[in-house]
């Protein structure tokens, strides 16, 4: 047996030895996967029966539905060019946060010319007040002049022509200070409507500063930086992520028992081991899918009414950043107020 064949059979036999841990390894592991599988039969199988509504007790119902979230859109109050927009889509946003802005010359030249009618007016207002210090004056000396001249009058120290003439100097005295009292009064006037023209314009302004109405994620970015918008056109839409329920479907025997402010119970499809508390918010008073106006029994029985199960908002905020919409899954209500949920469907103490 030559050198060359005893080193090919040494290296085969030492592989062969180093091969074999590794194969009884990779059996074990197999081993392991198949009775950890083997124990989370039952277990899944019995959440697949919970979720298909096996197993309820009388008086509670279910349905499928999906998350949904009212949506809010912030538009633009007035035309102009959009100057900023401080979000993207995704981005979590606060009542009361600037996500935009909208630039317009033509409000801002607007304001400077209000403003400038504003000092206007209080210039003339000035002005009248001291040609009112002025015939004050002078209707004090005519109405002293004319009291003279009523004494004298009696005692025939001064003709009837001069006394005519004082009466005359007394009553254009009064008819002037009262004319300057009149422009003094327009002028406060104009004071008023100019500050108010002001103010509307401000509020304009302050209308072009966008921000959110509600706590919750942006959905839609609209309109960018740089564009022309028209009045009331949206720039963004947000979801209301305070604010989120399943839509479901009911038999109307099933509807026609639920009460608005009732107990319920959510079972979303990623995460089927959590139990959402929710209420009945929403019962429509008209069917779904089918006429509204049916003569037949059976045709009743095929009637279906929309529910809202709405989930509370505390609960919300305080898991707001894993809150999504779209979800689907199993919305639970209870015909009975009496009957008790089931262990399957008790809320966890974390979720209350």
């Amino acid at each position: 047996m030559s050198r060359r064949f005893i080193g090919i059979l040494t290296a085969a036999i030492g592989a062969g030895i180093i091969a074999l841990p590794i194969t009884y390894d990779a059996t074990s592991k197999l081993e392991v996967s198949a009775i950890a599988a083997a124990h989370a039969q039952p277990r899944i199988k019995n959440l697949i029966a919970r979720l298909r509504g096996a197993k309820l007790p009388e008086g509670i119902a279910r349905s499928n539905g999906r998350l949904e979230a009212t949506q809010v859109d912030v538009s633009a109050k007035y035309a102009g060019r959009i100057s900023e927009v401080n979000v993207e889509e995704g981005s979590p946003v606060k009542v009361g946060q600037v996500v935009g802005k909208i630039s317009s010359p033509e409000m801002e030249a607007q304001l400077r010319a209000a403003q400038a009618s504003v000092q206007k007016a209080k210039d003339a207002v000035a002005a009248a007040e001291a040609e009112i210090a002025t015939r004050q004056s002078a209707l004090e000396f005519a109405k002293g002049d004319f009291d003279r001249a009523v004494e004298l009058i009696k005692s025939g120290n001064i003709t009837k022509q001069i006394y005519d003439q004082r009466q005359r100097n007394f009553e254009g005295a009064q008819a002037a200070t009262a004319a300057v009292q009149a422009q003094r009064d327009q002028a406060r006037s104009a004071v008023s409507n100019a500050t108010a023209e002001v103010e509307r314009i401000q509020a304009m302004l302050a209308d072009l500063t966008l921000v959110s109405p509600r706590e919750g994620r942006v959905q839609y970015q609209l309109a960018h930086a740089g564009e022309v918008v028209a009045a009331g056109a949206p720039i963004l839409t947000i979801l209301d992520l305070t604010d989120v329920y399943m839509t479901i479907f009911l038999p109307a025997a099933v509807a026609g028992k639920l009460e608005v402010g009732g107990e319920a119970r959510l079972v979303l499809d990623p995460i089927p081991d959590t139990v959402i508390p929710a209420t009945v918010s929403f019962v429509a008073a008209d069917a779904q899918f089918t006429p509204k106006t049916v003569e037949t029994k059976d045709e009743r029985e095929k009637l279906m009414f929309r529910v809202k199960l709405k989930v509370n908002p505390d609960l919300l905020r305080k898991y707001i950043s894993r809150v999504k919409t779209g979800v689907r899954g199993i919305g639970f209500v209870r015909t009975n107020a009496d009957v008790a949920w089931p262990e399957s469907l008790q809320v966890k103490p974390r979720l209350q």
